[in-house]
């Protein structure tokens, strides 16, 4: 796997709700694939037509305020978790209980209730037992939701505060969860409903990813640009990626060659705003010179191709092994170089 980021011009924070949408498929046979896009600040959600780039519905959501969103197996139905006001581990309001909606009739036909408050925040369906997993932070938990019944039939302690964002191996037997204050990540035994490990990774991290052969779990520390890379055999950090400014939420790709992570702009560092880079889809790693079609590596590290008249002197081209960078305006055109830099673990 080569794990990388992509750099272009940054987007707005409401764009990068985009990562956390889910598409689906519904049952029907004719049926368009959609969209689902949690929409902290408006608390709503939005459904997407992804091939005409077209909003079709707003469902407004029935608290504050939606965080994140899954969608049912078989599409029909979205899972919205009411988490707060806020930001983790920070005062505001704690929200109770998640949304049900119904997407084809879009809107609000049901919900789960905790009975307390728990800032519950990152939904995942079970690979193998088709149970709905939701992190419980005020509980230092992770709920287990049966989404015929919406009854919660159980929950796995996680041993630590601020469990935010959760991963599930796909034979659906263990869990990994991010836990933002402590810095931490939990590993669960989802079958016996216990915690097996914490793994200490920095002050403070975020988000959680898994490879496509679940070997290696993925989490961003937020007090330096790098990435944790953990063995999941050893439950220990296995290496660090250095990353040209602090990372946030990381995906493979589904040929598990790429991890994609969302790097903070240099913009929004000396803001103080939350935008995000990450898009990547105009620019494709080109192929080197007698390759099969896999970007040129050399030393660990992938680049894509940069046009010299266009960049000055940082990335590396592919056919002269020079480094370029891209001019500001010609970075703006989209004419500039883009680079893909990553570790390569075999």
């Amino acid at each position: 796997m080569t794990i990388a980021r992509f750099s272009s011009r940054a987007w707005p924070v409401f764009l990068l709700l985009l990562a956390m949408a889910i598409s689906f498929r519904s049952s029907g046979a004719t049926a368009p694939g959609l969209l689902v896009v949690a929409n902290k600040g408006d608390k709503s959600l939005s459904i997407v037509d992804p091939k005409s780039n077209r909003k079709v519905a707003t469902v407004a959501e029935d608290g504050v305020t939606g965080h994140e969103v899954i969608t049912s197996p078989d599409g029909r139905f979205a899972y919205v978790p009411i988490y707060g006001n806020s930001g983790v581990g920070k005062p505001g309001t704690d929200g109770q209980k998640i949304d049900v909606i119904d997407i084809a009739a879009r809107k609000v036909i049901g919900g789960i209730d905790f009975g307390h408050a728990v800032r519950p925040h990152c939904p995942k369906f079970g690979p193998r037992n088709g149970l709905l997993y939701v992190t419980t932070e005020l509980d230092n938990s992770v709920s287990i939701i049966d989404p015929h019944t919406l009854k919660i039939v159980g929950a796995v302690p996680t041993g630590q505060t601020e469990s935010h964002m959760l991963a599930i191996t796909h034979d659906g037997r263990r869990g990994y969860t991010a836990n933002v204050g402590p810095g931490t990540v939990s590993v669960l035994n989802l079958d016996s409903r216990k915690t097996i490990a914490v793994i200490p990774v920095s002050g403070q991290t975020q988000r959680i990813s898994l490879s496509i052969d679940d070997r290696l779990a993925f989490t961003a520390d937020q007090t330096k640009p790098q990435l944790a890379v953990i063995d999941t055999a050893t439950n220990k950090v296995k290496t660090w990626v250095p990353l040209p400014a602090p990372g946030y939420g990381t995906a493979p790709t589904r040929d598990g060659r790429w991890l994609v992570v969302a790097v903070s702009s240099q913009q929004s560092r000396r803001s103080g705003s939350a935008n995000y880079e990450g898009r990547a889809r105009d620019r494709r790693p080109q192929r080197a010179p007698g390759s099969a079609g896999a970007p040129r590596r050399q030393d660990g590290v992938c680049f894509l191709r940069c046009q010299p008249q266009n960049c000055r002197h940082r990335h590396r081209n592919l056919e002269s092994g020079h480094s370029y960078r891209c001019r500001e305006g010609n970075r703006r055109a989209g004419l500039g170089c883009r680079a893909v830099r990553g570790i390569i673990f075999s």
